[in-house]
This record gives C-alpha cells, structure tokens and sequence, in this order.
C-alpha cells in the first residue's frame, strides 16, 4: 500500500516519518516544496502521479493569528485543497485520513466536547478548518477525520518548544489561565493514525483525539517547568489581560469516547508524553 502524508515537514507528518519504518508500507512525504497545497490546479496533477491508496492529510495553514490578515490563503488551504484531495479520493478509490482541529469550537461548552456538538468557530482558522471538514465529508463520504488541540512534538513550532526557549531566557512569565483544554503529543497522534490503519477496521466519520487532561495554558506551562527543571517565576492571567489579534476558545476540552471505543484507543496521560518529548529536547541542546 502506497501512504502519502502530506505536511511532512510539519510536526505530525514528521512525527509518522519518525515512526514509519516500523510499517512495511510504500511511504511518500510532502511538503510545500515539492507539493504546493496553494496550487489548486495541480493537486489533482499531482495526486496521479503519486497515484497514492491512502492519504494522510497533516497539511494545514496553523497560524491562528496571520489567517485573521490572510483569509484567502488560509481559506485555500484549509478548505479548499482538502476539498479538492478528498474529491480525488472519492474518484480513485483512495482512503483518506483529514487532521482537524478544536478551534471549529467557539468554546462556550461547560462540558467535554463530542464529535456531533454544534459547531461555530470565533476566528478564520477555525471557521477555514470547519469548511475543510465540511467539504472532506461531503467529497469524500468514507474519510476518516480526526479533530485535535494543543499540538505539541520535538518537530515544528509550539507551545512547548517556545516556553522552553522563553524560560531559558526570562525569569518571570506571564500565562494565560482561563483557556481550558488538553495538550497532544503529535508523536501519540502519529501512532494513533497508524493504528488505525493497521487494524484494518475502516470506520468513516469524525473522530476527537487528545492525550488525557484538563488544563490550561498556565498548568501546562508550570508543568514544562519543573519537568524541565527552570526555576523561572509564572504568573497566570487572563485572556483579556493578554494582547492577541485572533479569539480563542475559552474552553476546548474534546471528548474521547468515540475514538477509544472504535478503535480501541488507549489514552496517554499527558505528562507522560510531555516528559516524552521534553526528554528528547533536552537531548537535542
């Protein structure tokens, strides 16, 4: 079986890199260099000559603020090119696994959020990433789409990677303490995909994956720091306190129960995976 991941480069697709020479499978990773998501035109172009079986759509446009300045770009990759590469898979018989995200949300939810919840995004990289899953599922009925948060790896940028660098170079930080959700290893998620695939138990529809946890931005910057062991100073505020060109959802908790229960998902307590990541970090300085 021929798997194309596209966004290869990104921290999901580099984190199924990592681990795909455990699968004895015909691998081919993508990235804007050498297929431009951008180019509507020539995606279908581009998908016949790869003439892949099962896709892995990791590409995205992530910046939550720049896609508030670039609707049009966000829009084209978000939404349009997975409408466009679901449509092909429609035609050649191809499956296709879509990475969505809990920012569809507009995170007035009190409680864990399930997969069949009214969506109604607050800023333009959600409401490109809802069109996306909209369009994958109408194109190509039989896509699996799984919806994530908090995205975190040793790859890329993030959340993670950037308080590390911001504690090794301040005393004092200020975190915001009133978004609520749960961080994911993109190295758990990668194994949760392959799984998935490997069980050979093809379920359509929407799916949520997280690592376990309830928590915030703060508590997952308090946790990176004495995992990592800095001693820097945080102090926890509120989003208003906090200058930021796009809204977030206060709250996006997303619930597990579908994924755990289809696929037989075990859930990674998620500083488990954090001392995972920040272990290999450390290794890399």
């Amino acid at each position: 079986m021929k798997i194309l991941v596209t966004g290869g480069n990104g921290q999901l697709g580099s984190e199924i890199n990592k681990i795909s020479p455990k699968y004895n499978y015909n691998w081919v990773f993508t990235g804007h260099d050498n297929f431009d998501l951008s180019d509507l035109k020539n995606i279908n172009v581009s998908l016949d000559i790869i003439n892949p079986n099962l896709i892995i759509n990791c590409a995205a446009f992530t910046s939550v603020n720049n896609a508030e300045d670039d609707f049009e770009l966000a829009n084209i990759l978000n939404h349009k090119s997975v409408k466009s590469i679901a449509k092909w898979c429609n035609y050649n018989n191809c499956r296709l696994i879509h990475i969505s995200s809990d920012y569809i949300y507009d995170g007035n939810s009190k409680t864990s959020i399930n997969e069949d919840a009214p969506t109604n995004p607050i800023n333009n990289y959600g409401k490109t990433k809802l069109l996306g899953d909209i369009a994958c599922s109408a194109m190509n009925p039989d896509s699996i789409i799984i919806r994530t948060s908090w995205l975190y790896s040793s790859f890329g940028n993030n959340f993670v990677k950037k308080m590390i660098n911001l504690m090794q170079q301040k005393k004092q930080l200020n975190v915001i303490n009133d978004q609520i959700g749960s961080p994911t290893y993109a190295a758990d998620l990668a194994q949760v995909i392959l799984d998935i695939i490997n069980i050979n138990h093809w379920k359509p529809g929407i799916y949520n994956y997280t690592n376990k946890a309830k928590i915030s931005w703060y508590d997952l910057a308090n946790d990176i720091k004495v995992i990592y062991g800095f001693n820097t100073i945080i102090t926890a505020i509120t989003t208003k306190e906090y200058s930021s060109i796009a809204k977030r959802p206060k709250y996006s908790l997303l619930d597990k129960t579908k994924i755990k229960n289809t696929f037989n998902v075990i859930l990674i307590p998620y500083k488990d995976s954090l001392k995972k990541c920040i272990k290999i970090l450390k290794n890399e300085t």
